[in-house]
């Protein structure tokens, strides 16, 4: 590719006019039909039409692939989705995985001219993080009507962004969720903050790998639930890290290449030879 030869950050550079770009077209072009078109034709002229322009970008420009691992573990119609949230490429990338995603997301992106429309029309559930226990009851309601109809439901059980080993910080909301939707719940990890870090604008070239975790059953309990998603996402996701650090080698970033050298040299990963 003939971007292959240039610095990464300006690769980077030319990936993120790139996609503000192409977003911006995509908006004012759908603007005009916005009042006339229904929700699914949105979802199959301009959102899944935008991911995959996205993603071609990423790999064209700025080097960046993508892996999915699992696929056959989702299961059809209505149900809980639980993603790890390392970085910007899983809040569009995700979505073409599924029929008719509906995402939780903060209330103040519906707030933003043009991508609020948009998010309106989509029935994108919005959260007010500030109002507390009547904002959890409020996307709950939502939730459950939209699985009715046999949507899939997404959310970031963090919250926020995390950087790839940084310590897990799962909220109670997903839980309430789950004992709320009783659907099953779908995990998903990976590794994108690897090669899309939370806030840089540097890209690395490199694979980001997802991969999509056997269901989690309804009817566990709020606890066991929780306990039990942290464990599967994280076991993957840590086990994703560590792919990517392999294929970052050198451009690993350091405090991570430094933490896993640590843990080699540890005595306790050390084989013990029998005598």
């Amino acid at each position: 590719m003939l971007t292959a030869r240039l610095p990464t950050i300006l690769r980077s550079l030319l990936f993120q006019i790139a996609f503000y770009v192409a977003t911006t077209l995509y908006l004012l072009v759908l603007l005009p039909a916005l009042p006339f078109i229904s929700r699914r034709a949105l979802w199959r002229a301009g959102v899944l039409s935008w991911v995959r322009t996205n993603n071609w970008l990423l790999r064209v420009i700025a080097g960046v692939r993508v892996e999915f691992r699992g696929v056959e573990n989702i299961p059809p119609g209505p149900l809980l989705i639980a993603a790890k949230h390392q970085s910007a490429w899983e809040t569009f990338a995700l979505l073409p995985l599924f029929s008719d995603p509906a995402f939780i997301l903060k209330k103040e992106l519906m707030r933003i001219p043009v991508f609020g429309w948009f998010a309106a029309k989509a029935r994108m559930i919005p959260i007010d993080r500030r109002a507390g226990a009547s904002a959890l009851k409020d996307m709950t309601r939502r939730a459950v009507a939209d699985l009715a109809e046999g949507r899939q439901i997404l959310i970031f059980p963090e919250g926020t962004r995390r950087a790839p080993g940084a310590p897990p910080a799962y909220k109670f909301g997903v839980a309430h969720l789950y004992s709320s939707l009783k659907a099953p719940c779908l995990p998903v990890a990976l590794n994108s903050g690897l090669y899309w870090s939370r806030r840089a604008t540097l890209l690395q070239p490199g694979t980001i790998r997802v991969e999509i975790l056997p269901p989690i059953p309804p009817g566990l309990g709020r606890a066991a639930f929780l306990a039990r998603l942290e464990r599967d996402i994280e076991t993957a996701s840590d086990r994703l890290l560590e792919e990517g650090l392999d294929e970052l080698g050198e451009r690993a970033p350091r405090h991570l290449a430094e933490r896993r050298a640590r843990a080699d040299s540890s005595p306790l990963s050390t084989p013990v030879e029998n005598s």
